[in-house]
C-alpha cells in the first residue's frame, strides 16, 4: 500500500504510461500512412510525332476541356521536352499510358471506303498495333489521335469523345483517295 493509504503506482507513473502508450499508437498510424501512400506519378515519355496544328486554337481548347481522369486513368505529367498538345494517363505508374496527341496529320490509311466508328458523336478511324490500338477523330478541324494499351476498355474513349465534342465542332468527313 503506499504511503498515502492509496493502492496501485503514483499518479506521475500512470500519466507517464500512458502518453507513452498514446505516442506509440499515434507513431504506428503515421509509420503506416506512410507506407501505404501511392507512388507519385512520374512524368510519361510521349513520343514526338508531326502534329501541324498542335499549338491552334482547337488543340488548346480540346487540351483545356481534356478531363483528369478517364475511367482507372489518372492525367499523368509528362516528360519534358513534351510535344505541344500531348497529353498522357496512367492506371498506375508501371501501367502503359494513355497517350492523345492533337492536330496530328490525316492518317495515309484513311481513305474513301475505309470504315470508321462513331463513339458518342465523334468519328473515329481505328489504327490497331500490337498491344494497343490508336484512334483518330476524322470530323473534327483538326485529328486527334489517341493511343490506347490493350484493356483499357470504353471507358477512355467515350470520356475523350465527351472532350472533343465540346471543344470541337464537327466537319465534314474528308478521306483521303484511294491510291
Amino acid at each position: 500500500m503506499h504511503p498515502d493509504g492509496r493502492d496501485g503506482p503514483p499518479r506521475g507513473v500512470l500519466v507517464a504510461a500512458v502518453i507513452v502508450a498514446v505516442a506509440a499508437v499515434i507513431g504506428v498510424l503515421v509509420f503506416a500512412t506512410i507506407r501505404q501512400k501511392p507512388e507519385g506519378q512520374r512524368p510519361v515519355a510521349i513520343a514526338s510525332v508531326p502534329a501541324p496544328h498542335a499549338d491552334g486554337d482547337a488543340c488548346r481548347a480540346l487540351l483545356a476541356a481534356l478531363p483528369d481522369r478517364l475511367g482507372d486513368y489518372q492525367r499523368a505529367p509528362a516528360a519534358e521536352p513534351a510535344p505541344v498538345g500531348a497529353a498522357a494517363w496512367q492506371a498506375d505508374p508501371d501501367a502503359e499510358p494513355l497517350i492523345l496527341r492533337c492536330g496530328v496529320d490525316q492518317p495515309v490509311d484513311f481513305v474513301a471506303g475505309t470504315p470508321i466508328q462513331v463513339v458518342d458523336d465523334v468519328d473515329w478511324f481505328h489504327i490497331g498495333d500490337e498491344g494497343r490500338s490508336t484512334w483518330i477523330t476524322v470530323d473534327r478541324p483538326v485529328y486527334v489521335a489517341l493511343t490506347l494499351p490493350d484493356g483499357s476498355g470504353p471507358t477512355p474513349i467515350q470520356l475523350i469523345s465527351a472532350a472533343v465534342a465540346k471543344a470541337m465542332p464537327a466537319v465534314p468527313v474528308n478521306p483521303g483517295p484511294v491510291r
